[in-house]
């Protein structure tokens, strides 16, 4: 187990290695922050001087390699517009981004586990068929219109919800939090939801899929033989196996949820880091783009180690076949 993971781990630093160097290259050779950060009222000695000031003077390969050089001593840049540095920028905004993307999963989990589980064991009955033709909206309808959707139904007609902003917050270990009040609860219900419709879909139908695929298996019917009650057929030996799949997808879709909450932030003003990177990419300030795709990167990768430990711990054949 010490030398797989010692291995995953050097994967992993060659993974994010190698995607500095896409990330970096690819977002420098779109367009020239110098048009939008440099005012057209400058003369061209004051022009040549600011260009300088932000470092845009340099080769490419000089600019990359003071990058990595900064990212080894923990900075990834300083934000052109802000003027602070892009890591603190991003941190600063990426709890409220993980609290709406962790409620989102947490609402997958408790909702598409359960529904998935009766669409299993009743694969033929009305409601199992309800269920899946829901998932199938659940997978085509656009977020942006869900949204909107849900901000005409339940904030503008029936003014259940509030439709935008965090509400209150109460610090946790230093860092406001929305759940931990009534208020940002409120606020938190609905870019949760939005957030959740396709990953509940999601999750319904991969546990469909594990339960009608585990039912028929050899052990289920001996562990029933035995005499165990249904619920503990369900959860030791249904359930479990039916998790392999799940906590692979799960945390590859928390990785894409964090990533691409940005439609969802902007809707409902959430106050997270899609925000500001939307904010950046229109002012082209290169550092902060840089460092919030860094992060995510790191995020990504983490969370595939992660989902590879716990598929070891959860199936006794993958650490059979790490060891052969």
């Amino acid at each position: 187990m010490t030398g797989w993971l010692l291995r995953r781990l050097g994967q992993a630093l060659l993974v994010v290695l190698a995607m500095t160097v896409i990330v970096f290259v690819g977002l420098h050779a779109i367009g020239n922050p110098v048009d939008i950060l440099i005012g057209d009222d400058m003369n061209q000695q004051e022009r040549l001087a600011a260009i300088a000031r932000l470092g845009l003077d340099q080769p490419l390969w000089r600019q990359y390699l003071a990058f990595i050089d900064g990212a080894l001593h923990g900075s990834l840049g300083k934000s052109f517009v802000y003027q602070e540095d892009a890591v603190r920028l991003i941190l600063q905004r990426l709890p409220a981004t993980l609290e709406l993307a962790l409620a989102a999963l947490v609402l997958a989990v408790v909702l598409g586990v359960p529904l998935g589980l009766y669409a299993g064991m009743r694969p033929d009955s009305a409601v199992s068929r309800a269920l899946m033709a829901v998932s199938i909206a659940g997978f085509s309808l656009p977020a942006f219109w869900v949204a909107l959707m849900l901000i005409m139904v339940f904030s503008v007609q029936l003014g259940w919800m509030p439709a935008s902003g965090r509400g209150a917050t109460r610090e946790l270990f230093g860092v406001p939090w929305s759940f931990l009040t009534l208020d940002g609860l409120q606020h938190l219900a609905l870019p949760a939801f939005n957030l959740a419709l396709f990953k509940i879909s999601l999750v319904l139908r991969l546990t469909r899929a594990g339960v009608r695929e585990v039912l028929p298996q050899d052990f289920v019917k001996f562990a029933r033989a035995k005499g165990l009650s249904p619920a503990r057929v369900m959860c030791m030996h249904v359930l479990r196996n039916t998790l392999i799949p799940l906590v692979t997808v799960l945390g590859l879709e928390l990785g894409s949820t964090i990533a691409y909450a940005v439609v969802t932030e902007s809707i409902f003003a959430w106050p997270g880091a899609g925000k500001l990177i939307l904010d950046s990419i229109n002012s082209l300030d290169r550092p902060v783009v840089v460092a919030y795709l860094m992060v995510v990167v790191v995020i990504f990768v983490t969370l595939n180690l992660v989902v590879d430990v716990l598929y070891r711990l959860l199936d006794p054949r993958a650490r059979v076949e790490g060891a052969a």
